[in-house]
């Protein structure tokens, strides 16, 4: 089939995109190039996805005519909507660029939909969403109305906005929320890449909340594959949450990670960040039950697969 995939430059994006081209899909690449963080391995990543069914706009979501120009014009059969301003923390100083984003883009993307419907729109959620929840495992079926980040209320905004347009025009959507995501070619601004580069250059790394912390750490690759799971099975509306379903602590992540260098680090001990949480744990029986499948990769052998990519691409 083919597929319109927003965020083809971003880490998931890329990674999906692949997966997609390698089981004979056409995919229709969309990104801005955004300078959040370096544009070099956007373009180090789009180069990974050459392959004569794979066919790249540089265009801003938040261009609502111009996205529902390339809609209309190519027609898909599905759309993998995972552009968006990433990131907790960013949020707090740059809001401008997650309305711009997350709620004018997002709405583009539904118009944009509603104006070709495709089979299924499937969307990047966050686990962000749900906020100060202590109740673990996180559910799909618990209460997520309070986010502690303006990051986790567009994710939120988007839930909302998928459910009305499935209610009002029919448009099959489907929203995932991912926990805390990991893998070659990851996010420069995310734990692992910061990590690895702080120990290998000899540097402190920040430990939030003193370490006292807990994550649901999960492998890039078990999120393509739940991801396009869903993809291939439309449902009038849904959410699912991909997680490893296993928390890990924050100092025995780093000491994975530490091992696997083969070099120690420097710890700068931090308070709690606004807008973080202690502790995140996916329920993930809705998903398995839905597609026959939830994340399981251990931390070992995904860490050692990143820290593997980390040393080629750095050359260090």
């Amino acid at each position: 089939m083919k597929v319109l995939l927003t965020g083809a430059a971003g880490f998931i994006g890329m990674h999906c995109a692949r997966r997609l081209l390698e089981r004979g899909d056409e995919v229709v690449g969309v990104d801005n190039l955004s300078p959040y963080y370096s544009v070099e391995l956007k373009r180090a990543r789009l180069r990974e996805l050459s392959h004569r069914a794979f066919h790249f706009h540089q265009l801003d979501i938040a261009d609502g005519e111009a996205l529902r120009a390339l809609f209309v014009a190519e027609r898909p059969d599905a759309v993998l909507h995972l552009a968006a301003q990433a990131g907790v923390r960013y949020s707090l100083d740059h809001p401008e660029s997650y309305v711009q984003s997350n709620l004018v883009g997002f709405a583009n993307v539904l118009e944009a939909s509603r104006a070709v419907m495709p089979r299924h729109l499937v969307y990047a959620s966050s686990s962000s969403v749900y906020g100060k929840n202590t109740k673990l495992p996180w559910s799909e079926t618990d209460r997520v109305d309070h986010p502690i980040s303006l990051y986790a209320a567009t994710k939120k905004a988007n839930e909302l906005s998928a459910h009305a347009y499935s209610h009002l025009f029919g448009l099959k959507t489907t929203g995932l929320r991912f926990f805390t995501v990991y893998g070659p070619w990851g996010r420069p601004d995310m734990s692992a890449f910061l990590f690895a580069r702080a120990i290998i250059d000899g540097k402190p790394i920040q430990v939030f909340n003193h370490g006292d912390m807990q994550r649901d750490f999960t492998y890039v690759d078990d999120i393509v594959e739940g991801t396009l799971r869903v993809l291939d099975k439309p449902a009038p509306y849904a959410i699912y949450n991909i997680g490893n379903h296993t928390p890990v602590a924050l100092l025995d992540y780093i000491a994975t990670i530490e091992r696997l260098l083969g070099k120690k680090a420097t710890y700068d001990m931090q308070p709690m960040q606004p807008g973080d949480v202690k502790a995140t744990y996916a329920d993930t029986s809705a998903l398995a039950a839905a597609v026959g499948f939830a994340p399981s990769t251990p931390l070992e052998t995904g860490l050692q697969r990143f820290t593997q990519w980390f040393r080629t691409y750095h050359r260090c």
